[in-house]
């Protein structure tokens, strides 16, 4: 039975090492076995600051139009009776555009009052529970086209998917506004599902798992809001039953392995990422060492050989997958920006569990540039697909794997992601134990957990000094560990009158840890050295041999089209010889700082070939004029005009 809507519920109780921790997506439970606590941040300004401006000014206030318009609404009141009708939509998940905006929603409101959207949220909420079945299931794809079927389709169905992104939706809302409406929806249909779903023999009517993981991340969240320990154990079961074949044994779907067996990541690749943050979850609450095993182990081989420069992830558009080990391709690179904001919340719990720096290294990189990438600056178009490289004269498919931006999407997974993980990026940026707080991305704000708060302010990334100010601290020792980024190789840390470099200030596991008895006011400036460098790949990536790319700090550059005299980029050749210039822009794509390098346009010569190939022989051999080239980062590509774009530039 549902659990009555008139029940209020409390959140489980924190731990004693997460006071002053921050309300975000992970909340630790009072046995989790973590290494690290997330604290509570508050960006104030710079970069990100204008980001979440954006999302919090334009994104957002459109979802509720976007979601009338696309019929995600409509489909509830559907399913509650109050309009007559046709389901609108192509897809089982429309549902999860819903609840995606509404957890987005949820952290803003967290962090912001905003009247309007608070008006409509709760709008929405009582849009979702006027659609519940009295049993607690609700899938309006199911309930309206397939005729109240259920569990017949767990392959391609995504009941519960849908669960899981209303149950995250409902955790945020009740972490923000303290009120039970929406939870009470999420409880009662995760009740519903525990009460189908079991191993053989436990009296359960369905041994079975979801094609699309999701659920089962969204109930550890439910039982670290809850208190309730029979969600934990469903995630559970839900995360050892994938790889059995119960979903007809396929990559495509994490079936084809046990996870805790696994040696690398494989098929679509956000369902991977998704059920190894749950796995990560699972191992921080319950001390699996097994699953925490794995999860390192395929973290590894992930970012060792599957991992773009960007970070996005994703070689196939053929079913959205990772492909094999070092096919990295450039054009037709995937890269979804759902699975960039999947790799974000595995990396985290990771980096929690383990209290590792380099998994806020990969958080880093893809935040920059394969994640920031999906959405565009004026917060209004998205990219779906992330390639890096866009040909001269690109025909571009349309849809939801175009390379142009894009107002919205038939499948609209992307837009209402990005636009909750904007809404909750300070969870992401610190973190708290018993001997310090732990910074590990830059902002200008405010960073505190429990007695000890710091004041930050940089212009990172554009610049790498970070100037930090203690404002409150105990009256005992305790250690300020800041993340050296893995791309730096120089830096300095001024504590107080002493100033040290890497030579003597030695950085253990990326992270520096400055300890001592702080008082109020003394202040700390980190010193990044942001230099541009031409970086290489691995050679068994047969895609970019021969090829380099820039970047500087945590971004990742790319030349579009506009940028390059005399237009088109597939005869441009950059010039590795040549030393790289920085160039600050105000003016360009909402300030930003490019990168000039030295290149030519190349000149093949002309053997009367009637096809693309020719011989290697020295008349063949490039010749071209110089020219400058002009790079930006690649976050910000596709914002001025249709054309051409790469980030591995040829060096021959």
């Amino acid at each position: 039975m549902p659990r009555p809507r008139s029940t209020a519920l409390s959140p489980a109780p924190a731990s004693s090492e997460q006071a002053g921790a921050s309300t975000g997506p992970v909340r630790l439970g009072p046995g989790a076995k973590a290494a690290l606590a997330p604290a509570a941040v508050e960006v104030r300004a710079g970069f990100w600051s204008t980001r979440r401006e954006v999302n919090a000014r334009v994104s957002l206030p459109q979802g509720p139009e976007l979601l009338e318009s696309a019929g995600n609404l409509h489909n509830l009141r559907l399913a509650a009776g109050s309009v007559e009708g046709e389901f609108r939509g192509a897809y089982p998940f429309v549902d999860t555009d819903i609840y995606k905006w509404l957890e987005a929603a949820s952290w803003q409101l967290a962090q912001q009052p905003d009247s309007e959207m608070e008006l409509e949220v709760d709008r929405i909420v009582a849009l979702v529970a006027g659609a519940q079945r009295p049993d607690g299931y609700l899938n309006t794809w199911f309930q309206l086209v397939k005729g109240g079927e259920r569990y017949k389709d767990l392959r391609w169905g995504h009941e519960l998917y849908c669960a899981g992104h209303l149950i995250q939706a409902a955790v945020a809302h009740h972490r923000a506004t303290g009120r039970p409406h929406l939870l009470d929806v999420a409880r009662a249909f995760a009740d519903h599902i525990d009460s189908v779903f079991g191993l053989p023999g436990s009296g359960k009517e369905i041994d079975g798992i979801d094609g699309h993981p999701e659920v089962e991340t969204a109930l550890v969240e439910l039982y670290r809001e809850t208190g309730e320990r029979r969600y934990l154990d469903l995630a559970g079961y839900f995360v050892d039953r994938f790889g059995h074949g119960l979903l007809g044994g396929e990559a495509y779907c994490q079936d084809r392995v046990p996870l805790r067996e696994a040696d690398t990541v494989e098929g679509h690749a956000v369902r991977q990422l998704y059920l190894l943050a749950a796995a990560a979850d699972l191992a921080t609450e319950t001390g699996d060492a097994e699953l925490r095993a794995a999860g390192e182990r395929l973290w590894q081989a992930m970012t060792a050989t599957k991992t773009h420069l960007t970070g996005g992830l994703g070689a196939h558009h053929d079913e959205e997958d990772f492909g094999d080990p070092y096919e990295l391709p450039n054009e037709r690179a995937y890269c979804e920006t759902c699975a960039a904001i999947a790799s974000v919340q595995w990396s985290w719990r990771l980096a929690l569990l383990t209290g590792e720096a380099r998994y806020s290294d990969l958080i880093e990189r893809t935040l920059y540039n394969g994640f920031l990438a999906g959405v565009s600056l004026d917060g209004e178009r998205w990219l779906y697909v992330n390639p890096l490289q866009v040909r001269d004269g690109h025909t571009d498919p349309g849809g939801d794997q175009s390379a142009r931006r894009t107002r919205w999407f038939r499948c609209a997974c992307c837009p209402p992601n990005v636009m909750r993980l904007l809404a909750s990026l300070e969870h992401y940026l610190a973190s708290g134990d018993e001997q310090g707080l732990q910074i590990h991305q830059f902002t200008t704000g405010h960073y505190s957990y429990g007695e000890m708060s710091v004041r930050a302010e940089t212009d990172y990334p554009w610049h790498g000094t970070i100037a930090l100010t203690v404002e409150d601290t105990p009256d005992r020792p305790w250690t300020l560990s800041l993340r050296v980024p893995q791309w730096c190789r120089e830096f300095r840390v001024r504590v107080a009158e002493l100033t040290y470099d890497q030579t003597d200030a030695p950085v253990e596991d990326g992270w520096l840890r400055l300890e001592r008895t702080w008082a109020r006011g003394d202040s700390v400036v980190l010193e990044l050295v942001l230099e541009p460098r031409l970086t290489g790949a691995d050679p068994r990536v047969d895609a970019v041999r021969g090829c380099a790319a820039i970047e500087r700090g945590p971004l990742v550059y790319c030349l579009e089209q506009v940028d390059v005299p005399g237009g088109g980029l597939d005869d441009i050749v950059l010039d590795p010889t040549r030393p790289l210039a920085v160039k600050h822009r105000p003016d360009l794509l909402g300030g930003v700082t490019t990168v000039v390098a030295a290149g030519y346009r190349r000149r093949l010569a002309d053997d009367g070939s009637w096809w693309p190939y020719r011989a290697p022989v020295p008349d063949a051999a490039p010749t071209g004029d110089s020219v400058e080239l002009t790079a930006i980062p690649y976050y910000a590509w596709a914002n001025r005009q249709d054309g051409g774009m790469r980030v591995w530039l040829p060096t021959s």
